[in-house]
């Protein structure tokens, strides 16, 4: 009981009482989606396989799927950070990294420029494969932030411990 104790106060699992009306009531636990997180899933494995597929079959429908997936999340994007400042953006996009598996955020220098920095890569996997998938990563940040020039400055694929991104104002 103490170990479900503390599963259910770290918000891992639910607890329901079911009473069947007689004696002591039972407990049903379940997990959250949070609790659900935490077990592994082969979804880059299933998603190299289906990918594979595609590119035996038509290799630059690949990249249009790539290109797809970053129209979609500039238009959303788009969506979020219409009428703001460039100092108005950067965080919500820096948010909408993070909410999409980058765990991202970003600071501001001195000098007004920014600097986005992605501590997970969600596609690394299909990254490791599909180079064009990080490609569109960085074109996703330059049509997001049109009023600025950005330049990647760490790479996972090159080496680096995250991929960061400098945001700089144009002049």
């Amino acid at each position: 009981r103490q170990h479900l104790s503390a599963l259910e106060r770290d918000g891992l699992i639910n607890r329901r009482e079911q009473r069947d009306g007689r004696g002591r009531p039972k407990y049903l636990y379940s997990l959250t989606p949070a609790g659900d997180a935490l077990f592994p899933r082969s979804y880059s494995e299933l998603t190299h396989e289906l990918l594979k597929y595609v590119e035996d079959e038509d290799p630059d429908l690949v990249r249009r799927i790539f290109d797809r997936r970053g129209e979609r999340r500039l238009r959303e994007s788009q969506s979020r950070t219409a009428g703001l400042t460039l100092e108005q953006k950067v965080p919500v996009i820096a948010q909408i990294l993070d909410e999409d598996g980058y765990l991202a955020d970003f600071t501001r220098r001195d000098d007004g420029t920014f600097v986005i920095t992605e501590h997970n890569c969600a596609v690394l996997s299909v990254a490791q494969r599909y180079g064009h998938a990080c490609g569109t990563e960085l074109q996703f940040l330059e049509a997001a932030l049109p009023e600025a020039t950005v330049i990647r400055t760490a790479h996972r694929l090159a080496g680096g411990h995250v991929c960061a991104y400098e945001v700089r104002p144009r002049r």
